[in-house]
């Protein structure tokens, strides 16, 4: 997901591509596009947990799977999670049907229950989802990767981009046997979201005594693409 910020300091005077052009009254200007990278370990974690919940009529399955989420809720509680960490992002009800001979039968009901959840030390991520399985999570759909203080990262990455533009321009200032004069004009295109991790998980799987799967954070990569419009003298 993309947002484009303006930040005009003048009226652009050059719609021309990336290169030194002349405006028609205000003299020779400069297009340069800069890059500005920061790369930071994640200290947030975020991870989406089901429990499923199946029986003849729809009420026992909505029982059913009620007492399974409260199961696993109580258990991420009781580790300390913050109390607006946990989050409903989803709930179905849906009659499931056999096919015999060109007809359908309806087998059972299927209640799924599904929770956003965030882990503020990333360290603890894997003992979170262990929790949750072992005490009546069905599957874990997906980790997600973040940072606490994500605009301070993005800001630096945007003072990074910038100063790259800016290092362009001069560069090819000087090469032209001219020099920036002034800063006419900043564009900015940043990612605003992180890249999903997918990650996928069976209660059957998990060791009854383990410790929590192993969860390899990396690093985060928050980049910042501005395209500067400089005057030249």
């Amino acid at each position: 997901m993309f947002t484009t910020l303006f930040v005009p300091i003048l009226l652009a005077l050059a719609t021309q591509s990336p290169g030194i052009t002349t405006a028609a009254t205000e003299g020779p200007v400069i297009v340069t596009t800069g890059e500005g990278v920061v790369k930071m370990a994640p200290d947030r974690v975020w991870v989406t947990i089901a429990a499923e919940s199946r029986a003849k009529n729809p009420r026992e399955a909505q029982r059913a799977n009620a007492d399974a989420m409260k199961a696993v809720l109580d258990k991420l509680k009781a580790l300390g999670l913050a109390a607006d960490a946990i989050r409903t992002s989803g709930y179905d009800l849906q009659p499931q049907f056999d096919y015999v001979n060109g007809r359908q039968s309806l087998r059972e009901y299927l209640a799924r229950n599904t929770i956003e959840v965030r882990v503020d030390d990333v360290s603890r991520a894997g003992e979170a989802l262990d929790a949750a399985v072992g005490s009546g999570a069905t599957s874990v759909s997906g980790v997600r990767f973040d940072l606490k203080d994500r605009s301070g990262a993005e800001r630096e990455a945007l003072k990074k981009a910038v100063a790259d533009a800016r290092g362009r321009a001069d560069a090819a200032a000087t090469g032209a046997g001219m020099r920036v004069d002034r800063v006419i004009r900043i564009e900015e295109q940043r990612v605003t979201m992180p890249e999903p991790r997918p990650m996928m998980m069976a209660r059957q799987s998990m060791v009854a005594d383990t410790a929590g799967p192993p969860i390899s954070p990396g690093e985060l990569e928050i980049r910042s693409t501005v395209t500067m419009t400089a005057g030249l003298k």
